[in-house]
């Protein structure tokens, strides 16, 4: 019966994305955006034992109702004043709008709730906050363009995103950081291309994926337990920091095409200062990630003689290892593919 009720508030869950996206007013993406939240909430407290996932679904209904709520008074404000010359108050209006789009998507400066709501999730449902949660309100930023707003917006998501998982220990609060970063990245590209930053938004979504399979199969949430699956594993200790650092945009990783996308976008566009500013602080996160891999690749190499036999208990299903064998050298294969068209 539970698994019943799950389908039909998952189906619930996408068509009210799908009915925010294809909406032609306000108060119809307004609706899709309730369907959308109302279906999510039982999605995120399917665990009834645990504490954290009740604290973290009530958190997110706070705070998705309070964006509501104001959005929807912002919308009959500008309603009101559609046919009226009052250039303050429809300026404040498409304000309003704009911040509370971006408190749904976990934007800075509006993202305080998103890590401490992502601590309490189990691994499937945090990967539907960190792409499936994003698509709706996204969309509607995109038609609600602010440039001194959004380059706020964007500097500080890159920057947020970059310096607070530096001290992270815990997975889901660096992946939480780090879906801020991407953020900042997607709406840079929105800024320019439409088409460039839907493209970055799947190959996040698909990254994000990839290692999010590996990090519920194991059951891994912090880092110490990544330290000893290390010990006993070698392929999977490849396969998590391969696609860390293909998530943080290293060449030749099929995370750095989404990158490079919009990076020849800003040349193009001759913004270089965004350009270099964004390249600088994704480089912060790129380091977190170099670093971790290091310590686990060269200071945690211990292989006993009596652990031998236990190297490859812990089994990787063939869909997992596709995953992240595009992943990794999905560039490669983009590259092959480009030559022989």
């Amino acid at each position: 019966m539970k698994k019943i009720s799950n389908n039909i508030f998952f189906f619930t869950l996408i068509f009210g994305t799908f009915m925010t996206i294809s909406s032609n007013s306000w108060l119809g993406a307004w609706m899709g955006l309730e369907i959308n939240l109302l279906s999510f909430i039982p999605l995120m407290n399917d665990n009834k034992k645990n504490l954290l996932t009740s604290e973290s679904s009530l958190k997110y209904f706070l705070i998705q109702a309070f964006a509501s709520s104001i959005l929807l008074f912002a919308i009959i404000m500008l309603m009101f004043f559609y046919n009226n010359n009052f250039y303050l108050v429809n300026k404040i209006n498409e304000i309003l709008i704009l911040s509370t789009l971006l408190l749904k998507s976990g934007a800075a400066p509006f993202h305080f709730w998103f890590p401490e709501v992502m601590e309490g999730l189990s691994w499937i449902n945090g990967l539907i906050l960190m792409t499936w949660q994003k698509l709706a309100p996204m969309m509607l930023i995109s038609y609600n363009y602010m440039y001194n707003f959004f380059m706020m917006s964007i500097i500080l998501s890159m920057l947020i995103g970059s310096l607070m998982g530096l001290n992270q220990t815990s997975l889901r609060k660096l992946m939480a950081f780090s879906s801020i970063n991407h953020l900042g990245w997607m709406l840079l590209a929105m800024m320019n291309n439409e088409l460039i930053w839907l493209s970055y938004f799947f190959f996040y979504s698909f990254l994000s994926f990839s290692i999010i399979i590996l990090f519920n199969n194991f059951k891994l949430f912090y880092f110490n337990q990544i330290f000893n699956i290390s010990m006993m594993n070698p392929i999977v200790k490849l396969l998590i920091f391969l696609n860390f650092l293909s998530l943080g945009g290293l060449p030749p990783f099929l995370g750095f095409l989404p990158k490079w996308l919009v990076i020849q976008n800003l040349i193009n566009m001759n913004q270089l200062f965004m350009l270099v500013i964004s390249v600088c602080l994704t480089l912060i996160t790129l380091y977190f990630y170099l670093r971790l891999s290091y310590s686990i690749f060269m200071l945690n190499f211990q292989k006993n003689s009596w652990l031998l036999k236990n190297i490859y208990n812990l089994k990787i299903s063939s869909f997992s290892l596709i995953l992240n064998f595009i992943s990794i050298g999905g560039l490669l294969m983009t590259f092959m593919i480009y030559l022989i068209m």
